[in-house]
């Protein structure tokens, strides 16, 4: 092979390997791994599931609903409400902490490990994986 096209078939083997990055899927529940800086606690796993005009999913305890826009990379978290079951101090904590910050939500991305990260404009993210 000679010496200049040995780079150029480097090059194309090397895009061969990229993968489709993984977009924001409807339909799909994501299963939050960590809050901001806190990881998951409790039995109960904490979820967003986005349907075509409409999100939802459980905080750790009570089931959350509410609407969002999708622009791009851009997403917002409004009008959110939640069932009042009583749960654990810490548990209620938790998803105090969860619904507080998906409301400060300003943008999304995926990690290079595939998980789902929701960016409010300081601190860590909310970072979620899809369910298995």
């Amino acid at each position: 092979m000679t010496p200049r096209l040995l780079p150029a078939v480097m090059v194309l083997g090397l895009a061969g390997c990229t993968t489709e990055p993984m977009l924001l899927q409807h339909d799909v529940t994501y299963i939050a791994e960590w809050i901001g800086d806190d990881p998951v606690i409790g039995r109960n796993p904490v979820s967003l599931t986005l349907s075509t005009d409409r999100v939802y999913g459980n905080a750790g305890c009570n089931h959350w609903f509410g609407s969002y826009e999708l622009d791009g990379q851009q997403i917002r978290f409004s009008n959110l409400g939640s069932t009042r079951k009583l749960c654990a101090e810490q548990i209620m904590d938790q998803e105090h902490h969860f619904l507080d910050l998906l409301t400060r939500v300003e943008r999304w991305d995926v990690s290079k490990i595939d998980q789902l990260r929701l960016w409010s404009s300081e601190g860590a993210p909310i970072r979620l994986w899809p369910e298995q």
